[in-house]
Parts: C-alpha cells; structure tokens; sequence
C-alpha cells in the first residue's frame, strides 16, 4: 500500500511543530517547507532530525509543490501553515506595506500554494487542504486589525474554496488556532515560565491553558488523513473554549 503523502508548510513555526510530529507518528509520507530552509545547513539539521520526511529548498508556492511532487510524485494532502509576527498597534500606525506583508504572508501564500496544487489533486479526484488561519476574528481586539483582517480572509478563502471544489472530491478546511503555544505568538518564556503570563492566560482561557502542538497535530492529522472525506468547508476553532 502506498503511504499518505503530505505537504506542510513551515514546519519550524505556529503549528508546524505538532504537525510534523503527528504526521511522522501516523506513518506519512511528509514533505517539509520553511523559510529557514534556503541555509544548507538548516535544512541539513532538519533532517537529521527528521531523518524519514523530505526536506525542501524551494521558497516560492509553485516551486514548493513542484519540488514536493518532484519527491512524493504525488500529494494527497496540504497543510497550509502560514505565519507572520503579530505588533500591536493602532490602525493609523501601521504602515501599509506592513499590512500588504501581512495579508502577503498569511492569505496570498495560501492562495498560491492552493492554485499550484488543486490540478494534481483534481487529476486524480481526491485530495484534501487544511489551512491553518487564527481564531481572531471571533474576537477582534485593539491593535490587531491588519492580523485579524488578513486571517480571516484566509478562513473565508478555505470556506469557498470547500465549495468550488467539493464536486473534484477535494475537501478544503481551516483551523484557527488561538492561545496555541509556539515562540511566535505565545512564547514559553512569557506565557508558560512566567507566572504572570500564566495567570493570564488562566484567566482568559476557559481550560486554563495553552493549547500544545500535539494537540493541535491530532487535528492536523485527522483533516490531513482524509479518513472523513465527507468533512469539508469546516472551520474548527482551537481555542480552549475561547472566546
């Protein structure tokens, strides 16, 4: 039997961590994008601590897929993890090329990556897309425009895309995270170590904690699996409750 194949995107970072994991610990077949991996030596590191998954060069979305179907020959999965540094700040501080990074970053990638792989997938009519977006918007908080603008209009691109590509059999999801640990937007130091950042997150997170990576992978894997390809414009918030 041929192992699932499974393209995620920057592994190093948000909820790429416990994708990997849960992915390798099912027995797929990974492909691994991140940013980091145009340093030879980053990827080689990766690697070695990897030493089963297929670790990529290409930065570019359409060199992303082509390299990963170069190895895989084909993906039966994508998990669009995309991430950029949240600063807060008023509306009328952010500078316009930094919301255009933002929405760059966190909507356009997901666009690129999906476009360059929905005609492998519509050529062997299955397939399945997990975007990783945020839990914002079901919130939105001062400071924060250009994020929570940005990622959900990523969510929304996953809900339509569901639809458009529902009748090629390709299931099309989101999950939007909130209060999931990771160095990028809540990190150990403060939120874990600290016990000030602790109480915070205790007070305002109905299960009194952050989210792990191997929590967020389960879910990763079962959206990624295709166990249940009858499961498809779905937005599930990993959110402990919130809000």
């Amino acid at each position: 039997m041929e192992r699932h194949t499974i393209l995620v995107t920057n592994v190093l970072e948000y909820g790429g961590p416990g994708s990997v994991t849960a992915l390798e610990n099912a027995g797929y077949a990974i492909a691994c994008h991140d940013r980091t991996f145009t340093d030879p030596a980053a990827r080689a590191a990766y690697a070695a601590a990897h030493p089963d998954v297929t670790v990529l060069s290409a930065q570019d979305p359409v060199a992303v897929v082509a390299e990963a179907v170069e190895h895989l020959t084909a993906i039966d999965a994508l998990v669009s993890n995309d991430a950029h540094p949240n600063r807060p700040a008023p509306v009328e501080e952010v500078s316009t090329d930094e919301f255009r990074a933002t929405i760059e970053a966190v909507l356009v990638r997901p666009f690129q990556l999906a476009k360059a792989i929905i005609p492998h997938m519509k050529a062997r009519r299955t397939g399945s897309i997990v975007l990783v977006t945020s839990a914002r918007e079901l919130q939105p908080e001062p400071g924060f425009s250009a994020p929570t603008a940005a990622r959900s209009g990523a969510t929304t691109f996953a809900l339509a895309l569901a639809r458009e590509l529902a009748p090629s059999g390709i299931q099309v999801n989101a999950i939007a995270p909130n209060y999931l640990y990771s160095e990028m937007y809540y990190p150990r130091a403060r939120f874990v170590d600290d016990p000030v950042g602790r109480k915070a997150i205790e007070d305002r997170v109905p299960l009194g904690r952050l989210g792990t990576p191997e929590e967020f992978g389960a879910l990763v894997e079962f959206f990624a699996s295709g166990k249940s390809s009858f499961v498809t414009g779905q937005v599930v918030a990993f959110t402990g409750g919130w809000p």
